[in-house]
C-alpha cells in the first residue's frame, strides 16, 4: 500500500473551553486499516515522524488552564515546585508538582499524577480540582504530591503522544532507554524527594472517542501494523496491576466514583478495551511490564482511572469528568486510612 499523504492535515474543531474543560476536537474518520500517514508493513522512521510533528497544532494554553491555577493554591498548605522544562519550549512548558508543606519523612507519601495523556483533560483538570477543594483534608495524613499535567506539549495540542513520537505512559518502565523526556524528569525529581513510603499513587486518565479516530489507528501505523477497532467502553473504570492485584481498594474506589458518574459494564465479551473485568469497572494489566505511569513508585495501591467523556449519557460533561476523577482520588486516600 502506498504512503498516505499528509500534506493535508485532519479537519479540527474546537469550541471554546470553559475552566479548562475538554474542547471538542473533531477530527475526519479514519478506514480501520490505515492513517494519513506512512505505509503498512513499514514502521514510520524520521521522515514520518516529522510528517507528523508539523501537523500538530495548539489548541489551549498551558498557562491559561494549568499554570495560572497552581500559582493560586493555598501557599500556607502547598508549595508549587518546577522540576524540570520541557526542552521544546523550556520557558512556556515548565513541568510543575504540587507539593504539601506539611511534609514529614515519617509519614507515607501519596501521589496523584494527571495529563501523562495529554489529551485527556480531566486527568489534569481533575487532579487540579483536588487541590483545590479535597486535599487540605489528607495534609495532616500524608505527604501529598500531585503533578496535575504530566505532559504539557501534549495538552496544548490534544495529543497523546510527546513531541518524539513516544507515549508517555510506556515510558516509565526501568530502562533508561524507552524513557520520554517527561518521565525522566519525574524519576530525576523523585530521587530529590527521598520517600521512605510510597503509600497510593493515582494517575488520572480518559478513554475516548478519539481513541479510536485518531490516536489508536495512529500507534499501529507507526509500528507499520494494521488497526483494529476496538469498543469505547461508555463510562469509569479503573485499571490495577494484574501481578499484585488489590481488589478492595479498587472496589472502594468505584463506590465513590458511583456517587458521580456511572461505570463502565463489560462488552459482549466480557472485556474492557479487551481486558478480562475482574470485578465491576476493573480491569488489571502488568503495569511494569508495559512501562505505566501507575509504576513509577513502586507502591502497592496504584491505579489508572478511565473516564469516558464523550458519552451520550445525561448529565455527562466536563465537570462531572472532573469530579469523578476527584472521587477516585479521595475514595483511594480514604481506603488505606481504614486499613
Amino acid at each position: 500500500m502506498s504512503a498516505i499523504s499528509a500534506s493535508k492535515p485532519p479537519q479540527i474543531r474546537t469550541s471554546e473551553a470553559k475552566d479548562g474543560f475538554r474542547p471538542m476536537r473533531k477530527i475526519e474518520s479514519v478506514a480501520a486499516d490505515k492513517y494519513r500517514i506512512g505505509q503498512i508493513g513499514k514502521p514510520w522512521g524520521p521522515s514520518e515522524k516529522a510528517q507528523w510533528l508539523a501537523q500538530t497544532v495548539v489548541h489551549r494554553s498551558y498557562q491559561e488552564e494549568v499554570v495560572s491555577k497552581l500559582r493560586k493554591l493555598d501557599k500556607q498548605t502547598f508549595t508549587v515546585v518546577q522540576y524540570g522544562a520541557l526542552q521544546s519550549d523550556p520557558q512556556r512548558l515548565p513541568l510543575l508538582a504540587v507539593v504539601s508543606n506539611q511534609w514529614n519523612d515519617d509519614r507515607p507519601t501519596v501521589l496523584v499524577t494527571g495529563g501523562v495523556h495529554g489529551y485527556e483533560t480531566s486527568g489534569v483538570q481533575g487532579a487540579i480540582l483536588f487541590l483545590q477543594t479535597s486535599a487540605k483534608n489528607y495534609v495532616s495524613k500524608f505527604n501529598v504530591v500531585v503533578i496535575p499535567c504530566v505532559s504539557p506539549w501534549g495538552y496544548e495540542r490534544i495529543e497523546r503522544w510527546n513531541c518524539s513520537c513516544l507515549d508517555p505512559n510506556r515510558s516509565f518502565g526501568p530502562d533508561p532507554s524507552t524513557h520520554s523526556e517527561e518521565s525522566a524528569a519525574i524519576k530525576a525529581f523523585f530521587q530529590t524527594l527521598n520517600v521512605k513510603n510510597w503509600l497510593v499513587h493515582v494517575d488520572c486518565h480518559e478513554t475516548t472517542d478519539t481513541d479510536e479516530t485518531e490516536y489508536m489507528p495512529a500507534r499501529a501505523a507507526l509500528n507499520g501494523a494494521l488497526y483494529k477497532r476496538c469498543t469505547i467502553p461508555d463510562g469509569f473504570y479503573l485499571v490495577g496491576n494484574s501481578i499484585d492485584p488489590t481488589p478492595e481498594f479498587h472496589a472502594f474506589m468505584i463506590r465513590y466514583v458511583r456517587e458521580v458518574t456511572h461505570i463502565a459494564p463489560p462488552d459482549s465479551d466480557g472485556t474492557i478495551i479487551e481486558e478480562p473485568v475482574t470485578q465491576d469497572g476493573v480491569i488489571e494489566v502488568p503495569v511494569d511490564k508495559l512501562g505505566l505511569c501507575a509504576s513509577v513508585t513502586g507502591c502497592r495501591y496504584n491505579t489508572t482511572t478511565e473516564v469516558y467523556p464523550d458519552s451520550k449519557r445525561q448529565g455527562v460533561d466536563g465537570d462531572q469528568c472532573n469530579r469523578a476523577q476527584r472521587a477516585a482520588i479521595t475514595g483511594a486516600l480514604d481506603y488505606v486510612l481504614t486499613v
